[in-house]
């Protein structure tokens, strides 16, 4: 229940980086939590704060030089770059280095803005894990919201925790862990594999794992109907709480208008009026997110397959030059090219069939809670044990196979969209998307198993207060 007139003030400050699947579910807790009475701050980097200030305008006002978003209060923090860094092109220098400074940073934040008013709580996620010593230093303590799937959090623990299965992985190696389903090398989020190039996110996943304990509460963007069995898995090893899922009100039943995400891309719009023209559950949509860059190979296989389709497509396409010369010209009566979609609207809209998607955690939620079957095609970290899910768990789509050259065929890409589309598993498909998204909305709404878990979660801070 929310705080009581006359209770003590709860102060959280909330820890993130600006990545969108980041920031965003981070800034829909805070509103739930604002919600319930507490007053909430999200401290970013300075370059992070820059980021956000320019996306958003109506959400933002600003008091005595502090910037608020929809009642959450906007801090900085410096990182020890200039402004014009390329943050992306150099991730694993990055983060280590911020992984250093941070802790000093977050800390100097703190001691300058809550020296007169108490710190209940800190809140930040796996990929600024160093917030916890900063929290632990000013005897704060400190929750953890897992921003990928509750399976994402049980494989880590044990692989990073417990050693429950090599270090080295071989091809067609098969791992059995308990509440999931059988995983192959293949399944594996990509960072524990062989070829993974970005180290220092192995590195600071590790660290994060051997101090987990340093941790009060492990919060999720997932729901305890979806994940039941990897949850009910950490039950006696590292309890995680589902809060989520932390997606757009609108496909929640709710009105759009309370949303607190935001978007870091200015997102086509011509498209609502393009699929307002569209037969229902007609319309094959394909977006690989704001960070996945497909070969020409792949380009060319997913282009020629939308057209052998003739089933009309929406396909967010981030960069001109991508797609196959001519392509666009061919189909211009049967599909829409834009660089970037009003996302959430697109998926509530009734004349989407299937969506063709990287597997992101953040896209998969979505499509999840709209009722969208999905085709899957993952490309790195969480997103091919996602595809898993997908697939096995919670039975809402079909997984795309490279060839031998690890490229995906448009022969492939066809028998998918047919199999989605009419194929005997197609009703099946809708029907359980049809019941995920029920079980969603209801896991929000007073009473619902995360609703439940926020409450509980605000009432142990306000004991500790």
């Amino acid at each position: 229940m929310a705080l009581n007139e006359g209770q003590e003030e709860i102060h959280v400050l909330m820890v993130t980086l600006t990545a969108q699947g980041h920031l965003n579910p981070m800034l829909r807790l805070a509103k739930r939590l604002v919600d319930e009475g507490l007053h909430v701050t999200l401290a970013t980097t300075q370059f992070g704060c820059h980021r956000i200030l320019k996306a958003v305008t109506t959400t933002t006002t600003t008091t005595d030089a502090t910037n608020f978003i929809s009642g959450i209060r906007l801090l900085s923090f410096p990182d020890g770059f200039n402004l014009d860094y390329d943050r992306g092109a150099n991730l694993d220098h990055y983060m280590e280095s911020l992984a250093k400074a941070g802790p000093l940073n977050l800390s100097n934040l703190i001691k300058q803005h809550y020296h007169h008013t108490k710190l209940s709580c800190i809140i930040s996620n796996p990929f600024v894990s160093w917030a916890v010593d900063a929290a632990l230093e000013n005897g704060i303590p400190c929750a953890m919201l897992w921003i990928q799937p509750c399976s994402l959090y049980a494989i880590y623990y044990r692989f990073y925790k417990l050693n429950q299965f090599p270090t080295t992985l071989i091809s067609n190696m098969i791992i059995e862990l308990p509440g999931l389903p059988l995983l192959h090398t293949e399944d594996l989020p990509s960072f524990l594999l062989p070829s993974n190039s970005f180290g220092g996110v192995f590195k600071l996943l590790s660290d994060m794992f051997e101090t987990i304990k340093k941790y009060k509460w492990v919060l999720a963007n997932s729901f305890f109907e979806l994940e039941k069995e990897a949850i009910e898995s950490m039950t006696e090893l590292c309890p995680i709480r589902p809060v989520g899922p932390l997606v757009p009100p609108l496909l929640l039943d709710q009105h759009q208008s309370l949303d607190v995400g935001i978007e870091m891309k200015k997102p086509d719009e011509t498209s609502l009026d393009w699929l307002n023209k569209q037969r229902p559950h007609s319309v094959i949509y394909v977006s690989f997110g704001s960070l996945a860059v497909l070969s020409a190979k792949t380009m060319e296989a997913i282009a020629t397959a939308l057209k052998n389709t003739k089933h009309p497509f929406l396909w967010v396409v981030k960069t001109a030059g991508q797609l196959p010369l001519g392509f666009e010209e061919e189909t211009k009566t049967q599909g829409l090219i834009i660089p970037w979609s009003l996302q959430t609207k697109v998926l509530a809209h009734p004349s989407i069939a299937c969506f063709i998607t990287h597997c992101g955690w953040n896209s998969m939620l979505e499509a999840l809670v709209a009722g969208v079957p999905m085709i899957a095609d993952p490309q790195w970290s969480d997103q091919p044990t996602n595809a898993k899910l997908v697939v096995d768990v919670f039975k809402v789509g079909l997984k795309l196979k490279p060839g031998p050259n690890g490229v995906i065929s448009n022969e492939d890409i066809e028998e998918c969209i047919n199999q989605m589309l009419s194929g005997p598993e197609f009703e099946g498909f809708k029907k359980n998307a049809a019941v995920l998204k029920q079980a969603a909305c209801e896991a929000v709404t007073s009473g619902g198993s995360s609703e439940r878990n926020i409450r509980l979660f605000v009432n142990e801070i306000a004991r500790r207060s």
